[in-house]
Order: C-alpha cells, then sequence, then structure tokens
C-alpha cells in the first residue's frame, strides 16, 4: 500500500477520536503502558513545486529563510503549541521530530503552497501572531500532509544500543565445532544467555552448564527451571529464543542456528535476539550463508563484527549406490522420511525383516525422542536402525554411519503462508547429511545416500549447490504495536488488525513479515469468546499444532474458561482429558495421546503469562510427564500398534501388506509419486480455504462430527450467558455449516 493511501486512511479518521484514544491510553494508570510513540513516525515530503505554483509570491513577497527560521523556533518554544500537541497525542520525543520534519519541508520546498507562504509572510512581517495553523501541523493537512506511519521495524532496543556490544560470528557446517567453540565463552563468562531453536538444545545446555559447575536455569515456553532451592536467578540461562529477555545485561550471549532468522514463521525471534539481546559479547553461530546479512545489520546498528570459519570433523561422503532395498540395511542406518505415514510403512517392513528400529519424528514428546535417540545409540541394545523425519536436524546426539533419504520431496509453506510439496533445499540437505558420522560418535566418517536410483543424482546435485545468501530477517507485530493500532480500529476484530497492520507497515529491505496465518488463524477461531485485546493477542501467539482436532478444541475451551474468570485446575483439565489414560493399543491411540501432551504443553505455556488462572501448573507437569511415559511404551511397541490399525483398516498411504505407497516419491523433476504428492496436485495451495471459521475447519478436516457438536453445544451455552439474543447468522458463523458432512483427516 502506498504512503499517499496510508495517510487518505488515517486521514478519513476523526482527530477527536484518535486524540481520546491515545489520551485514554496515557491516562488509563498502572493497569495499562503508556502509549508507545516509537510506533510513530513523520512522514517525509519530497521537496517539489507546490501546484499553487508561485501564487504565494506574487500576493506577498519573497520569504527570508532566516527569518522564517527564528520564527519556526519561537513557534516551537510556544507552551500553548506543546499544550496542543500533547492534547493531540503527541509526546515531547514525537513532536520534536515532528517539528523537525516541518522545518526541514519548509525551508526546503523551493515553493510553498499560496496559503501557507502568506501565513509564514505575514509573521516575518510582523503583521501576524508566530501561531500556525495547526492543519499546517497535524493531521489532514494538504498543504502539508504530515502523517504518521505505523513502522515495524520497531526495535529500537535501548539497552542494547545503550552499550558497545563485539559480535562474533562462529561460521561452519554441521559437526564443526562452532558451537562448542562458543559454548566455552559463554561457560567462562560472569553471566551469560544462550538461545537455542528447540527445547531439547536449551535443556542440553542446561545440563551441561550445571555439569560444568557453572550454575544455570532452564526457561523454555512451558517451563522454567531454577537451580538455586530458594528460586533466585543464576548468572547464566539456556533458553528458547523466542523467550530470551532483551533487558537483562549479560557478560556474553550466544544465538544458536543464526540461519533461521530467514525462517518464515521464526524467522523475527532470531531479529530479535540479535538487535536487541544486551550482552557486551554476542557469539552468533550457523551457516557460512548468513555472515554477509549478519554483518549488514550489524552495520546499521554501528556494531562491527569479527568472523571465526570452521571446518567440518569429521568427512562425509555421497555413495555413488542407492540402498535400493530394505535388505539391504546395515547398523547404525538412518532412513529419513518427510511423512509419519512413510515412517509407519518402513518401520514395519523392517519389522518384518526380523531387525528392530527406533522412530523419532517431530510430535513426538521431548522425553520420547530421547528414550528413542538413546535406544538407538546404545551399542548393547539390539536396536541398530533408525526411521526418523528432518527432526534429527537438530537437537539430538545420534551415532548413525548412513543417512538414507527415502523422499527428497517435502511439504513446505510458502511467503503466502500456502502448503507445497517441493524438493528440499541445499541448506536442509546439508543438515540433514551432516548427522551422520559425527564426531562424538562411533562412526568417524558419515555416508549419505538414498532409497531409490532416481533420487541419488538429485540429491549430489543439491549438495553440490551453494547455500543460497540470506538476504532478509523476519519481524513479527508486537502486542504494543497492535494495541495501538487498535485505538484507531476500535471496531475491528484482531484479525482485521493484523491484516491491516501488516498492509500499512513500511518494511525495510532488509526485513519481511513473517507468516501470520496461523495467528490469524486462532484469532479468528475465539473472536466470538469475549476478550481484551492483550490477553487475545496473548492466545494467539501459542504455540499449537491446528492440525490437531482434540488441541484446537482444547484451545477454545481454555479460552472461553478464561473469559468467565474461571480458573482452569488441574481437577478441570483431568476431567478433560480423561485422565488417566492407558496405554495405547493402535496408532490412531498413539496420535491422541500426542495431541492430549500438546495440550498439556499449551496449559504449561498459558500458565505462564496468566498464573492465576492456569495454577496447577506443578501438578499439569506430574500429569504430562506420566504421559511421556506412556506414549514411550507406546513408541517402543509401535510395529504391533501398526498391525493393530492394519487389522482395523489399512493406514492412509499404505498398501496391502504395510507396504509404502508413500516409498515411491521422487524428487521433483522425475515424477513425485505417492500420496503426498497427488494430494500436492489437487490441493496445490491449502492456505486459501475461504469462508467462514466452521467452513475452514471443515475444509481442513479439523475437526470431526462429535468435537463439532460438542463446540456448537458449548457455544450456545456460553453465549446465553454473555448474549441473550443470540442471531442465526453469528450461530451459523460460528457452526460453519452444521448439516455438512465431516470426514477424519
Amino acid at each position: 500500500m502506498s504512503l499517499r493511501r496510508c495517510f487518505l486512511l488515517l486521514s478519513r479518521l476523526p482527530v477527536p477520536r484518535r486524540a481520546c484514544a491515545i489520551r485514554r491510553a496515557a491516562s488509563s494508570g498502572s493497569s495499562s503502558r503508556p502509549p508507545d510513540t516509537s510506533l510513530f513516525v513523520p512522514l517525509s515530503v519530497r521537496s517539489e513545486t507546490s501546484r499553487d505554483g508561485d501564487i504565494g509570491l506574487e500576493l506577498s513577497q519573497a520569504l527570508d529563510k532566516s527569518e522564517i527560521l527564528k520564527a519556526l523556533n519561537r513557534f516551537y518554544k510556544r507552551k500553548e503549541i506543546q499544550k496542543v500537541a500533547a492534547e493531540q497525542g503527541l509526546d515531547a520525543r514525537l513532536f520534536h521530530q515532528a517539528f523537525i520534519s516541518f522545518r526541514k519541508y519548509v525551508l526546503e520546498m523551493p515553493s510553498l503552497g499560496a496559503e501557507l507562504h502568506i501565513i509564514l509572510n505575514d509573521i516575518c512581517c510582523g503583521a501576524g501572531e508566530c501561531f500556525l495553523p495547526l492543519s499546517h501541523f497535524f493531521f489532514g493537512s494538504s498543504l502539508y500532509p504530515l502523517c504518521f506511519l505505523f513502522l515495524f521495524l520497531s526495535f529500537r532496543y535501548p539497552e542494547a544500543r545503550a552499550i558497545q556490544r563485539k559480535v562474533v560470528f562462529h561460521a561452519g557446517p554441521t559437526n564443526s565445532g562452532k558451537t562448542y567453540h562458543a559454548i566455552q565463552r559463554y561457560l567462562a563468562a560472569k553471566s551469560g544467555i544462550y538461545c537455542g531453536p528447540l527445547k531439547l538444545l536449551a535443556h542440553e545446555i542446561f545440563e551441561k552448564s550445571n555439569s560444568a559447575g557453572v550454575p544455570c536455569d532452564l526457561v523454555t515456553g512451558e517451563e522454567r527451571t531454577f537451580v538455586d532451592p530458594e528460586g533466585r536467578q543464576s548468572s547464566h540461562v539456556a533458553c528458547t529464543i523466542e523467550m530470551c529477555s532483551v533487558t537483562t545485561p549479560y557478560e556474553v550471549a550466544v544465538i544458536d542456528e543464526i540461519q533461521m532468522i530467514k525462517d518464515l514463521a521464526r524467522g523475527w525471534a532470531w531479529t530479535r535476539a540479535l538487535l536487541g539481546l544486551c550482552a557486551e559479547e554476542i557469539h552468533v553461530c550457523g551457516e557460512a550463508a548468513a555472515v554477509n546479512f549478519v554483518r549488514e545489520l550489524m552495520f546499521s546498528t554501528g556494531e562491527e563484527m569479527e568472523v571465526h570459519n570452521y571446518e567440518r570433523l569429521t568427512p562425509f561422503s555421497v555413495l555413488d549406490h542407492a540402498v535400493v532395498s530394505l535388505d539391504n540395511l546395515r547398523p547404525g542406518d538412518c532412513i529419513v522420511c518427510f511423512s509419519k505415514n512413510d515412517i509407519y510403512s518402513i518401520s514395519r517392513q523392517i519389522e518384518v525383516r526380523g531387525l528392530e528400529c527406533a522412530v523419532i519424528y517431530g510430535s513426538l514428546p521431548p522425553g520420547t525422542k530421547l528414550s528413542q535417540a538413546k535406544k538407538f545409540n546404545d551399542p548393547d541394545d539390539p536396536c541398530k536402525i533408525l526411521v526418523a523425519t528432518d527432526a534429527i536436524g537438530m537437537g539430538l546426539n545420534l551415532s548413525i554411519r548412513r543417512i538414507i533419504f527415502n523422499s527428497l520431496v517435502k511439504p513446505t509453506v510458502n511467503e503466502k503462508g500456502e502448503k507445497e510439496m517441493d524438493t528440499i533445499s541445499t541448506s536442509q540437505a546439508l543438515q540433514i547429511a551432516g548427522r551422520a558420522g559425527r564426531f562424538s560418535s562411533v562412526f568417524k566418517e558419515g555416508q549419505v545416500t538414498t532409497m531409490h536410483h532416481d533420487d541419488l543424482p538429485v540429491l549430489k546435485e543439491i549438495l553440490q549447490h551453494p547455500v543460497d545468501p540470506i538476504e532478509s530477517a523476519g519481524l513479527h507485530p508486537t502486542a504494543e504495536q497492535i494495541e495501538m493500532f487498535a485505538y484507531h480500529l476500535p471496531d475491528a476484530t484482531l484479525s482485521n488488525l493484523i491484516d491491516i497492520f501488516v498492509s500499512l507497515s513500511q518494511v525495510d529491505g532488509l526485513y519481511f513479515v513473517c507468516n501470520i496465518d496461523d495467528f490469524k488463524f486462532l484469532a479468528d477461531m475465539i473472536q466470538h469468546i469475549p476478550l481484551n485485546l492483550r490477553s487475545r493477542y496473548v492466545f494467539c501467539t501459542a504455540p499449537i499444532n491446528k492440525k490437531q482436532p482434540f488441541v484446537c478444541t482444547s484451545f477454545l475451551k481454555f479460552a472461553r474458561q478464561f473469559s468467565r474468570d474461571e480458573p482452569l485446575t488441574f481437577d478441570w483439565v483431568c476431567r478433560h482429558i480423561n485422565w488417566p489414560l492407558v496405554t495405547p493399543r493402535n496408532i490412531k491411540d498413539l496420535v491422541h495421546l500426542e495431541a492430549v501432551h500438546d495440550v498439556l504443553d499449551l496449559y504449561l505455556w498459558l500458565s505462564y503469562r496468566f498464573m492465576d488462572m492456569f495454577p496447577d501448573a506443578n501438578l499439569v507437569r506430574e500429569v504430562q510427564q506420566e504421559l511421556d511415559h506412556i506414549i514411550q511404551q507406546g513408541v517402543r511397541n509401535i510395529t504391533r500398534l501398526i498391525r493393530a490399525s492394519e487389522a482395523q483398516a489399512p493406514l492412509p498411504g499404505t498398501g496391502k501388506n504395510g507396504d509404502a505407497a508413500g516409498i515411491q516419491h521422487r524428487s521433483r523433476g522425475s515424477g513425485i509419486q505417492g500420496p503426498s504428492s497427488s494430494r500436492a496436485r489437487g490441493n496445490k495451495t491449502l492456505g486459501r480455504a475461504s469462508g467462514s471459521l466452521g467452513s475452514r475447519l471443515v475444509q481442513e478436516g479439523l475437526l470431526t462430527p462429535e468435537l463439532l457438536d460438542q463446540l456448537r453445544s458449548e457455544w450456545s451455552q456460553g453465549r446465553s450467558l454473555n448474549d441473550p439474543k443470540p442471531t442465526p447468522e453469528n450461530l451459523n458463523k460460528t457452526q460453519g455449516g452444521k448439516k455438512k458432512k465431516l470426514k477424519k483427516k
């Protein structure tokens, strides 16, 4: 959207409403913060010829710029002007910026509009009061359209900018020791913070630090662990990157996997950490492809960067032959799939051959992943084969000799939030292939190959291609920005606010706006629930798996209970999840237990944002640990669960005798086969669901008939309490087509 259109939009808003909104924000007392005026900047107007030409000059005389400068300075210092500015919502800082911009405009324009020219001439000649009409200075002036735009680049972190930080980039491939060297400096510092992309990585540094005699706390979205028995904070902390503090001073900060700054969903967290961490030394670890971009960002903050380059500690080679058959598997092999159904199918086929295998995929709880990794790494355990997704790319130390790509195609989300099937990138391939032959494992040399002949030349080409350099960093609107924006659009929904905010935001070429589809999905889901804006925003930033119907249902129930000021107690949660739960009997049971684990994660995540409303975090965590053990038992017997599921109905993506239909995947260019690719062809852009929220849930298969009936009943009961006159239109909009049949995904 152009700046002119942005101005026109803002100028249509009545000034009294805007002023009142800002005054309300400023005078609301301790319950809310004063408005963040860093969200506004004056719009710089290009010096161009006025449409009035020199009419002002013809009607009066040439302006004396030195006299104008004196007059403008007197105008700026007048108390009544400052008072009026404050009433219009401009604090001293913003008023000063506006004045500087206005003064520059007046002094640099070759010709001014007739009205403004005559007013300034009268003032200079002593024939007029030094009191410019405010329409020339504030919103809505056709002569000087000084518009205060919402900018997205609000990362002026004062604590970080107040110190001179030393930035050290540790650049290298997987298994090169780059993170090791950064952690050594972290452990030697008087205080430090480690920021990683995964809970597993944060937990690993937490344990490593405390084992080395350096007291370290653990902070993730769902967990706070203080080593001090009295709960005092330690000098060191290991955290997931979203949880890092940008106000606490440290001697050393470590930012791991910096290349994720380009991630379409989470890149904003790396941007925030890199620009905002208040540490004397910032140690950045990641791919060499990010070096030039990070250096450019540091140039914008006036900070220099030194680079330490590392080479891989152990070699890995790409084999000249594919595996072809599971009969050719050897101890230390890891088969990498990009579909959970493929994992089920291949695990079943491995068992038919009399072999044991461990299984790791993204939706498993961290404890279960660690348990399966330990089983695979144990030299005394008969399990010598690992079947996993790309979840092994980070956070797990695995003793792998050979990485076998079952497919080179995986689901991705593009910059528009649309899901597509695409060939893996060079960065992704190197991250996964680099797990073979790690320095700390029993295999000192790694090997990489594919399951199928046709994929092998494609893999070689991918690995030989240089990693694309990073060119932009992610940003995401903050709660404060959305609150300020909401003052001007009080009737807009949160989903609409976020859309309008992003469309009006002026983003520098070094940055992009992260994908907000998941945020909007949750915002639409709870739009009918009465919540204040800040609480609604926090709920919508919750990290949930929207593909799980039970998780979505729980999210709705949590929000509804919260809106009624009814605490979500341990007993309430147990009733909701039907605790106690039993060991899964089939894959469907296992998937449900994984969803329940995600629901408990959601409770714990919310408990650190709304402690009074989610009061039983400790009890819920104990239940979650028990559930983790139950899931571990199920995964240890996953082939038995698969057989039980096949006896009831064939698994999606499997054929007769458990053969993997998805095993015939091919890379793009060789012809993609199998169920994943057929879905991709049939619905290339899954993110374009239209209509009401209920229709979208139906189309995406996120609700079952039972859950929809339950939600319909609860929603009606809730509306009867909050709104005695629900309309059929509202009911239909929320229920989303109640006569439609829903298919389980």
